[in-house]
């Protein structure tokens, strides 16, 4: 009850402000927000209001992007017109909407706009509200199974203005699923299914788990904007995220961002799982998971039109008491102090990080990133190379490149990720880098050097093509061993203080190759093939793996299911 004061009271405090005109954000999809990426590559500056490290995106600033492409003039290729319609037409209330206007509404109420199953409000515009279905079904197999493979998804998502001021957006669904056979392998080890949280075993080796995200927003100044509510975040510009991603669960949160001058302030708290209790609907009952805390900000500056710097913090926590009631650290409600100095003063019990990004765009062609992440370390130990387990870090470097070789629509992005053993692993899972037993920032854990290669080709407007190629190697752990990879793991239980070195453990590797080919019949509906082989190679054979995967999928309003690891 107190986490949910504490949360409440905030929650009441910062909605008394006055608000401004307020957006709702772009849902976290890989495929549109490459989209966004590409239009701003092309652009050649950055837009003040889209600092694209910090996701999701608003839909307003979205909306800005593209009408500076339009006019600068810079849409030439059909299919770049194309994509910059399909991102004004998705985000219309915040354009000239007449592009988006239907000429054949089914009843002369279902569709009248092209984004919007259902839309409406009060014609002085004080509500406003955006109604669409989402569907997701999907049929395939894997060579390592006689099953098929299925996804059964149905929902609605729903979002609008109050009053001109308020904004909000709920997303709904209920699943059935039957993955992979490696996804249910990471099932059964983690008792979780990968982004999702709450579950219950179905049919022959299926999932039923219900999914749902919302929140508000609103602005209390014209710089400072404020939501609350329930969902993933993203840090980063790349494929992966070394300091916060959306491999995870959603989780409550309360997010404050500033953006003034060429300066973009995020601040995040959030409330996360410390455990997960497998098939919820089975011998738990009414258990209630432990639950921890992850606060963070992020700093970013546009240090010249083209060049975003970035500096990043967070603290994972969490306080039982002797009934077994966790609470929140009220400290860590400032919004600027230094985290790691609250940490210690708090006697060190706390996991805090500290990382860097950067992203520089340039010839109107290439898009330069990276981030660093420093978990833990000593200088003394660094210098001295000896392999001490607390030099705990990550980093990423990675390339964009669009228009390949003059060809329109062909882009390219390479991209390098490694963590050292240990990192982000901590004394217990009140503090780890986990939420429901899953990774909050790679999900290959740590002790890991991963390289990507995707290619994606848009020959005609409405088809897009990717080829992926996903390469890691790590050491992974026989029973009773901790070599670092597996970060919900004590790391009291290290094997060894000196001479770890990155891969240590059981070598091993992961060959990830996928293809897919996305059709879009009408805005916002999909049709998907895929084919994807997956080889892990071991040392220890137990540990070898195989496997052709297929599958066809049709989608309506919501972005591809991927499990990639």
């Amino acid at each position: 009850m107190y986490n949910k004061a504490v949360f409440f009271l905030i929650h009441l405090v910062f909605i008394a402000f006055v608000g401004l005109a307020q957006s709702t954000n772009v849902p976290l999809n890989k495929d549109v927000y490459h989209l966004v990426d590409r239009l701003e590559i092309l652009n050649g500056t950055m837009a003040p209001t889209l600092h694209t490290a910090v996701k999701p995106y608003t839909r307003k600033a979205v909306a800005q992007l593209t009408d500076s492409l339009r006019t600068k003039g810079m849409l030439h290729a059909r299919a770049d017109v194309f994509n910059n319609n399909y991102l004004r037409i998705d985000n219309w209330e915040w354009l000239d909407s007449s592009t988006n206007v239907s000429k054949h509404p089914l009843w002369n109420t279902f569709y009248r706009n092209k984004s919007d199953f259902l839309h409406g409000g009060d014609k002085k515009g004080f509500f406003q509200f955006h109604i669409s279905p989402v569907l997701y079904l999907s049929y395939g197999g894997d060579s390592r199974q006689n099953e098929y493979t299925y996804t059964n998804t149905r929902g609605l998502q729903v979002r609008g203005l109050i009053d001109g001021k308020v904004g909000f957006y709920a997303f709904m669904s209920e699943n059935q699923a039957r993955f992979p056979v490696y996804v249910q392998e990471y099932v059964q080890e983690n008792k979780a299914i990968p982004g999702e949280g709450f579950w219950k075993a179905f049919g022959t080796k299926g999932y039923d788990f219900f999914n749902a995200t919302g929140y508000i927003s609103f602005n209390v100044t014209q710089h400072i904007n404020f939501q609350f509510g329930h969902d993933k975040q993203f840090i980063g510009d790349g494929y992966r995220s070394m300091l916060l991603s959306d491999f995870s669960p959603p989780a409550l949160f309360l997010k404050i961002n500033t953006n003034v001058w060429k300066l973009n302030y995020t601040n995040l708290f959030t409330q996360v799982y410390a455990d997960a209790f497998g098939n919820s609907g089975g011998s738990v009952g009414n258990t209630q998971f432990p639950k921890k805390y992850l606060v963070s900000h992020r700093l970013g500056i546009n240090w010249t039109k083209n060049l975003n710097l970035g500096v990043f913090e967070a603290v994972v926590f969490g306080r039982e008491d002797s009934l077994g009631n966790n609470h929140f650290e009220l400290g860590y409600l400032n919004p600027i102090i230094f985290y790691r100095s609250l940490e210690q003063q708090n006697g060190s019990l706390d996991n805090a990080m500290i990382g860097f990004d950067g992203k520089w765009n340039f010839l109107h062609r290439f898009s330069l990133y990276g981030q660093f992440i420093f978990d833990e370390f000593k200088i003394s130990e660094l210098r001295a190379g000896n392999g001490w387990w607390g030099n705990k870090f990550g980093y990423q470097l990675g390339l964009k490149y669009i228009n390949v070789a003059g060809i329109n629509n062909l882009d390219l992005q390479l991209e390098y990720n490694s963590a050292r053993p240990y990192t982000y692993t901590h004394q217990t899972i009140y503090s780890n880098y986990a939420n429901y037993n899953q990774a909050v920032a790679h999900p290959l854990g740590a002790n890991f050097k991963e390289s990507i290669a995707i290619v994606r080709y848009q020959p005609i407007p409405r088809l897009n093509v990717t080829t992926k190629a996903i390469y890691a190697t790590y050491g992974l752990d026989n029973p009773n061993e901790n070599w670092g990879k597996d970060i919900l793991k004590d790391y009291t239980t290290r094997q060894q203080e000196y001479g770890n070195f990155t891969g240590q453990g059981v070598a091993s590797s992961l060959l990830f190759l996928d293809v897919t080919a996305t059709y879009q019949f009408k805005h916002n509906v999909f049709l998907d093939a895929k084919l994807t082989s997956r080889e892990q190679k071991s040392d220890e054979p137990t540990f070898a793996s195989k496997s052709t995967i297929y599958s066809i999928a049709f989608r309506w309003n919501i972005a591809q299911r991927r499990q990639e690891f």
